[in-house]
């Protein structure tokens, strides 16, 4: 129970051989996250934007247009695209189901009326019903190279092109033009609104991307659908968007959205089944499995092995006071039948006492202390208790 170590006390090398491995588990851990999120971070950065040079970014599509004499808005609130739309305008929505409900009824109900061109990217079910009455969106495709096999002049000018993605299930009654269909639902809709303006829906971006642009027909249609109007309006929606609260009054400043509001439902419900799954597993790992079943060793432990290994828990924990109490409980256990205390009573000072010191040569010597006495407060003075115990327990055998 000295500082010294022994040869059994793990050195900087086993240490090191022992965490290494944990170790670089988590150091690749680490880097594939970092690697992953560089990925993503690169891969959707600049996305669908016109000032955007990146292969998914539209700044090729911005600038023949701007060949063209149209001109080229960015905005990023739900207020700057209503503002903006009218009869001369060309309104594009690059993600229209980031929009909320709110927001959507907010954006429909002034394009209605607005006389211009409304195109939504790859709406799917969240913004479909709202933007787009009478249409429903089907599981989605894979993004290749279609024919229009449809009357839309823009479609039957540009030729083939590469869409796909979403794809529309147009209603009975609803004056709609459908074209490029994949697996049998097109993949572009035109509807007509009221007010002699139209709503374009494209299943996918990729006729807007610059590393795509170039393929089959894709700036064809790119610039028919976006060019018909002096004034194109790129409308990039932002989570930091405060118009348009769940009431679709586009002037309520903030919405009134609480924290809670902006977590996506789908979060709230992982995160629920996390707990369910920890409770289990808490519980699982907690319930008995049976009582204690004592099994003999594969091998046999030598005496001093263990009780090395045990005063070296003690010693790691600075465990003094609960080493001396082992040592002290001991050597009780052993004095007491050796002067005629019975073993259950070996541990009770009024019937130990008396019979130790009549075996003692020197009869005012401190045993209470010795056998009853404080914790010891450093090593050496605890080392010092197990010879004195042991002198102690000779002493009584020889008398």
């Amino acid at each position: 129970m000295t500082a010294t170590s022994t040869s059994l006390s793990p050195g900087g090398r086993q240490v090191w051989a022992r965490a290494r491995g944990v170790l670089l588990v988590l150091a690749l851990i680490v880097v594939a996250g970092i690697a992953l999120a560089l990925a993503r971070s690169s891969e959707h950065h600049g996305r669908l934007d016109p000032r955007s040079a990146d292969r998914n970014g539209s700044l090729a599509v911005a600038e023949l247009l701007q060949d063209r004499g149209v001109s080229t808005r960015v905005v990023t609130s739900l207020d700057e695209a209503v503002a903006a739309a009218g009869p001369q305008v060309t309104l594009l929505v690059a993600g229209p189901d980031l929009l909320t409900d709110g927001q959507q009824t907010a954006l429909r109900e002034r394009t209605a009326t607005a006389g211009g061109r409304t195109v939504l990217v790859a709406p799917g079910w969240p913004s479909t019903t709202a933007l787009a009455p009478g249409v429903t969106t089907d599981l989605p495709s894979e993004s290749e190279v279609l024919q229009p096999a449809c009357t839309l002049p823009e479609a039957v000018r540009a030729g083939a092109v590469r869409l796909g993605g979403e794809r529309y299930e147009v209603g009975a009654g609803t004056a709609a033009e459908s074209c490029y269909a994949g697996d049998g639902l097109p993949t572009l809709v035109k509807l007509q609104d009221a007010a002699g303006g139209d709503t374009v829906l494209l299943g996918s971006p990729d006729i807007l991307f610059n590393h795509r642009l170039s393929e089959e027909g894709n700036a064809s249609l790119a610039l028919q659908l976006l060019g018909s109007r002096e004034h194109l309006v790129w409308f990039l929606p932002s989570p930091a968007d405060s118009s348009a609260g769940g009431d679709g009054d586009i002037d309520a400043p903030g919405g009134g959205k609480s924290f809670f509001d902006l977590i996506p439902s789908g979060w709230l419900w992982g995160t629920l089944q996390l707990v369910v799954a920890g409770v289990l597993a808490a519980i699982w790992r907690g319930r008995r499995l049976g009582p204690l079943v004592m099994e003999r060793l594969p091998v046999a432990i030598r005496a001093s092995e263990a009780t090395e290994g045990r005063a070296r828990l003690y010693h790691r924990a600075d465990a003094r006071d609960r080493a001396s109490a082992v040592l002290r409980s001991a050597a009780r256990t052993r004095l007491a039948p050796l002067v005629g205390v019975p073993t259950r009573d070996a541990h009770s000072p009024h019937l130990l006492l008396p019979a130790l010191s009549a075996r003692l040569a020197d009869r005012q010597r401190d045993v209470q202390s010795l056998l009853f006495g404080p914790a010891p407060t450093d090593d050496t003075t605890l080392v010092r208790l197990a010879d004195q115990l042991d002198a102690l327990e000779r002493e009584v055998r020889t008398s």
